[in-house]
């Protein structure tokens, strides 16, 4: 802002005792310091807007450079695609034309695309699951795994007492 040193602070001091007074100068002294500080930080605040402002037109521009770009990147590979696409295309053709004994020989042709894979949906563990409790003991369906020396246990015939 304005450089004032401390030979013209001392100058304004003096000025203003003179022409204020003892009496109001401090209350002077203490509102136009108010002010000052309210004109600093208005000042600091339109500094950072300004700043803001460059900074945001300078990202606007680094984000159309780099649209741009992405743009110039995409066209770049999908006519790099197309041109892969009809020259393979063409290959294929030519050497259909060339051979046609090859093309017919297998069950797949070459023009349809193989069937799609279609998946079973088997859902044994909901089927299993879905029986009732009473249904799988009834019928001896193991709902529980057992241990080697429980099944073990289980069919072992039973001791003799007399014997």
């Amino acid at each position: 802002m304005i450089d004032f040193g401390f030979d013209k602070i001392a100058l304004i001091g003096a000025v203003a005792l003179i022409v204020i007074g003892p009496e109001k100068l401090p209350r002077v002294a203490r509102t136009v310091g108010h002010f000052i500080g309210k004109a600093q930080r208005y000042v600091a605040d339109v500094k950072a807007e300004v700043n803001r402002s460059i900074e945001l037109e300078e990202l606007k521009k680094m984000k159309t450079e780099f649209e741009d770009a992405a743009r110039n990147v995409e066209q770049t590979v999908s006519s790099e695609i197309h041109q892969t696409t009809s020259d393979l295309d063409a290959a294929w053709q030519s050497s259909v034309l060339a051979e046609p004994s090859i093309a017919g020989s297998g069950g797949h042709d070459g023009l349809r695309p193989p069937p799609e894979y279609k998946h079973p949906n088997k859902h044994w563990r909901a089927k299993r699951s879905a029986l009732p409790q009473w249904y799988k003991q009834r019928n001896g369906i193991r709902a529980k795994a057992l241990s080697g020396a429980a099944r073990v246990a289980r069919f072992r015939p039973p001791r003799n007492p007399a014997a």
